[in-house]
């Protein structure tokens, strides 16, 4: 990191100003804001630029509830963004940004820095879902050497999984599978290599890919909306709390609504258009918004789900002061 404290008034023309984390790096030269990351290797890196000045810094961290099945957990998500005069954001860095360098780059450069660390999750999570026109993304996250290799390491992992199972099974040590499974399964959540569970659970080769096909029937229907491992919402029926619609990213419940035609209750969409962004709005009986999910949604599938589950759907344009004044009172989101 290059950035020195400096006022306006006392910097040398051309005088550049950066802060790194992991494979990207944040610059302005007083003129131009630009976020280059270079995880593609030898390719030239990709580049953000934006020649409006940012109105400020938004380092940021929250918490995605992670509720599964078997298990409760949270997910810490952390990182820094570029907000314009409007508090939209521009541009969105998740990672390790440290604070101290923040902050020196901040005060080098003229720019606000805001800390949102200790803020409450739900108000971070629905300030990165609004996001302005031209929104970017950068990861900074070089891609692990078997990235590219995945999928065939991941099937003949699970074919040799299941040779091994098959083997141990005629000859009578069926337990002994059962302990070695059990063995592994539990390494690979703690290596973090979940490709690793289909070795040790070759049924999962049959199970996924079923699974997906499912979903996808499902969605034809309109029962559920959003495509597999992906952002998902669906409903279902609470013994005690009646009706819910649920949101979910893969097999992590995210959101848990009410669902009925009454004020604070999900029963509607809005699916919206603003310049270049998508994205779809939960809202209440009133009209008022409850949750916010950015993002492209098929208008034919979001149709079907609406219809199936009799609801109100609404899609238009939204004006500048439209997007702005949802964005602003929606109380929750998923960035």
């Amino acid at each position: 990191m290059n950035a020195q404290p400096a006022s306006a008034g006392d910097e040398p023309a051309g005088t550049v100003h950066s802060v790194t984390c992991l494979e990207t790096t944040l610059s302005w030269d007083g003129h131009t804001l630009t976020a280059t990351d270079a995880v593609t290797g030898h390719a030239p890196p990709t580049a953000f630029r934006s020649t409006a000045a940012p109105t400020r810094l938004y380092h940021y961290r929250y918490d995605q509830p992670a509720t599964r099945a078997k298990d409760a957990e949270r997910q810490t998500c952390s990182g820094l963004a570029v907000l314009d005069a409007d508090g939209l954001v521009l541009l969105d860095l998740p990672g390790p940004w440290h604070a101290p360098d923040v902050q020196t780059f901040a005060v080098a450069a003229g720019i606000p820095v805001v800390n949102a660390r200790t803020r409450p999750s739900r108000e971070v999570r629905t300030a990165l879902a609004a996001r302005a026109p031209g929104w970017r993304r950068l990861h900074g996250v070089r891609p692990t050497f078997l990235a590219r290799w995945r999928r065939p390491v991941t099937i003949g992992t699970g074919v040799a999984g299941l040779a091994v199972m098959t083997y141990l099974a005629m000859i009578g040590l069926w337990p002994a599978w059962r302990g070695l499974s059990t063995l592994g399964r539990g390494l690979a959540y703690v290596l973090e290599a979940k490709w690793l569970l289909v070795g040790f659970s070759p049924a999962l080769l049959v199970l996924r890919p079923l699974s997906a096909r499912m979903h996808r029937r499902r969605a034809a229907r309109g029962e559920i909306l959003g495509l597999p491992g992906g952002l998902t919402v669906t409903t279902r029926r609470d013994r005690h709390r009646g009706p819910r619609m649920e949101i979910r990213r893969g097999g992590t419940l995210v959101a848990d609504l009410a669902f009925r035609r009454r004020p604070r209750h999900a029963c509607a969409f809005l699916l919206y258009g603003y310049e270049d962004r998508t994205g779809l709005f939960v809202l209440d009986s009133d009209g008022a918004p409850l949750h916010h999910l950015p993002g492209p949604w098929p208008p034919e599938d979001v149709n079907r789900f609406t219809q199936h589950h009799d609801m109100y759907l609404e899609a238009r344009r939204l004006t500048h002061a439209d997007y702005l004044a949802l964005t602003r009172t929606c109380p929750e989101a998923t960035p």
